[in-house]
Formats: structure tokens, sequence, C-alpha cells
């Protein structure tokens, strides 16, 4: 496999650090040399959160520049549009179809921007959308919002459904594991 690199956004508090555990797990159990490096910004304010995941044969460095990230798995809208440069051309952007309010919004300064997605899918970007607030809310725990994004991202990888499994097992708590299974498998079939 040549090298798969993974950008990580959101907002603090949507479980973007245990998705990229997940996907450094995912990487070991599969062979994979990875590398994680957590960017947290203003996280506990709600503010943006990244996470690079980087996989393959041999990693040297966990950072993503420009135009370098082959999968953007953003958990809200606007988090996917302001690190959309980051993709490369022929990648793939995963998103959660949330919108959660910025302070410049919430305080009456700025508007949230209308038509995310079509403007990114006229600007040529493979897009991928998924209601993952909605699925998890169904399989019993609206944390487990990031699982079913995963579950969407989880089907542009050649990985088995057996690893993914078994990285859930290994960084989940046991009393989550079921309905974050739950909301991978539902999200693996959207």
């Amino acid at each position: 496999m040549d090298n798969l690199n993974i950008m990580i956004v959101g907002v603090g508090g949507q479980g973007t650090l245990l998705a990229s555990r997940i996907l450094g797990n995912v990487a070991l159990q599969s062979g994979y040399d990875v590398k994680v490096s957590e960017v947290h910004g203003m996280s506990q304010r709600g503010g943006s959160v990244v996470t690079y995941v980087k996989m393959g044969e041999k990693v040297y460095s966990p950072l993503i520049e420009k135009g370098e990230a082959d999968i953007i798995m953003a958990f809200e809208k606007l988090e996917a549009f302001r690190w959309v440069e980051y993709l490369k051309a022929e990648g793939t952007m995963v998103v959660n179809d949330q919108e959660i309010n910025p302070m410049p919004v919430i305080i009456g300064k700025a508007k949230y921007p209308e038509n995310i997605f079509d403007t990114m899918r006229d600007s040529g970007i493979k897009l991928q959308t998924i209601d993952a607030l909605s699925i998890a809310r169904e399989c019993g725990n609206i944390k487990a919002v990031n699982v079913a994004l995963i579950g969407l991202m989880a089907k542009s990888t050649h990985i088995g459904r057996e690893v993914w499994q078994q990285a859930m097992e290994e960084v989940i708590p046991k009393k989550l594991l079921e309905v974050n299974v739950k909301a991978f498998d539902a999200g693996n079939q959207r």
C-alpha cells in the first residue's frame, strides 16, 4: 500500500481524538507504520480540532500539508469547508451533515455559509455525506457520531471489516462498544 493520509477535522467534543486512535489502531493491526498527530486548537471552547493520521509501509512525518490528504473526515460541514485545501485532487471528503455554529455566528457577527456541499461539488470534490448524528441517535448514543462517520470512511479503504471491529474493541470502553459497532455498521452501509 502507498501511504494513506487522513485528516480528521471537527469541533471540540465531537470525538475526533477517539477517531484518530481507532484509525491508528487499524493501521497497526494491518501491519503498517503509522504516525498520528493531534492538533487540539481551541477544542475546549468549541474551536477547530485537527488530527493527522498517516499510514503506509514507512511513514516519516505525522503532518499532512496542503494538497496531501487522501481522505478528509469532517465531523461538521463548515470544518470540511475550512480544510478542503488539504485534500488531494483525487481525494475524498467524508462529511457529517451537521452544522455547529462557530462563535462569530452565535454572537451575530457572521452568518453560517450556505450551500457548502454544492460549492464543494461544483469545484469537483469527491464528496460523501452522511447524517451521522441521526445514525448515532438511532443506535442509542449521540456520541457515536464519530464512529458512524468512520464507518462511511472505511468504505474508501481496502481494510477489512474484522480489522475495524478489533480496533474498536481495543479502543472503545466495553460498556459503549455495542452502540458504537452498530453506528459503524450503519455508517458503512450508507
